[in-house]
C-alpha cells in the first residue's frame, strides 16, 4: 500500500498506535501511519492528549495533507466531528476603560459569526484573557483612586 491511495480531504478509519505530548500516531493500514497533531484532536482545548485518546482506539480521521517527498501524512480527528454549538455571551464586554482599543475589540465580535470554523478556540481564549486583563486593570484603577 502506498501514499497514493490516500487523498487529501478523505475520511478513513485508523487505529492509534502511539501517543506523544504533541499528538497521536494513527495506523491507516499495515504499512502507513499518519500524525494527528494535538490541536486536531478535538474542537476544544486539549491540555493532556492522554485524557482524550488511548493507544488501540479506533478513530475516524480526515487526511489534512500528504508530503509527497517524505510520505508523511497529517491527519485530523476534529475535522470528522461536528463543531459544538457556541454559547452567546459575547455582550459582557462592558468594563473596559473606554479607550480606543475597546471599540475595535467590539467590532471583532460581529465578525465572529462569519468565521464559524478554523481556530476559533485561540481567538476566544484571547478575548477571555483581554476581558480578565481589563477587569484587573479596572480594579487596580479603583484602588488607586481611593
Amino acid at each position: 500500500m502506498s501514499v497514493e491511495q490516500y487523498e487529501v480531504g478523505s475520511i478513513v478509519e485508523g487505529k492509534i498506535t502511539g501517543i506523544k505530548p504533541f499528538g497521536a500516531f494513527v495506523a491507516l493500514d499495515d504499512n502507513k501511519q499518519g500524525l494527528v497533531h494535538i490541536s486536531e484532536v478535538a474542537h476544544g482545548y486539549v491540555k493532556d492528549i492522554n485524557e482524550a485518546l488511548t493507544v488501540g482506539d479506533e478513530v475516524q480521521v480526515k487526511v489534512k495533507s500528504i508530503d509527497e517527498s517524505s510520505g508523511k501524512i497529517s491527519l485530523s480527528i476534529r475535522d470528522t466531528q461536528e463543531a459544538p454549538e457556541k454559547e452567546e455571551k459575547k455582550s459582557s464586554y462592558g468594563g473596559g476603560g473606554g479607550g480606543p482599543k475597546s471599540g475595535s475589540r467590539n467590532n471583532n465580535n460581529t465578525n465572529n459569526t462569519q468565521k464559524a470554523q478554523g481556530f476559533n478556540t485561540l481567538e476566544d481564549k484571547l478575548k477571555d484573557w483581554l476581558k480578565q486583563s481589563n477587569e484587573i486593570q479596572a480594579d487596580l484603577n479603583k484602588r488607586i483612586r481611593k
